[in-house]
């Protein structure tokens, strides 16, 4: 990260995370363990995802001024979140992450501060639980 404080500022802020989300979400929607778990207008979800992410790798709180604490364990609680699920969405994200262009010791720490959370939804070993 070098010359920055913060992922946020290494990733171009606000609108390379916007890049990030609009080469992320794509894959997800393809993706045979992950799109049905998604709306088919997926815009909401990017754009909270967008302000979730900014706030996430150190930008402004802009989540949680819109929508107050994050809580997000609490929020994909009503989703069946398996461990092949968890991995599926870093692979996602690792591809779009590639797509961007930035450096890969970047990438390396983008995924390495979102695997923690990505494991900690999983909410199930099964797909019929909850």
């Amino acid at each position: 990260m070098n010359n920055y404080r913060t992922i946020y500022e290494a990733v171009g802020e606000y609108d390379g995370i916007g890049r990030i989300v609009g080469l992320f979400y794509p894959k997800v929607q393809r993706h045979p363990l992950l799109g049905p778990l998604f709306p088919e207008d997926i815009i909401p979800v990017m754009e909270k995802q967008q302000l979730f992410l900014t706030q996430f790798f150190g930008g402004p709180t802009l989540y949680s001024d819109a929508y107050g604490h994050p809580m997000m364990r609490a929020r994909h609680l009503p989703f069946p979140i398996t461990p092949e699920r968890a991995e599926a969405w870093l692979s996602c994200m690792r591809e779009a992450l590639a797509e961007t262009g930035m450096p890969e010791e970047l990438q390396e720490i983008v995924i390495e501060r979102l695997s923690g959370p990505a494991h900690h939804f999983v909410n199930t070993t099964n797909e019929r639980e909850t």
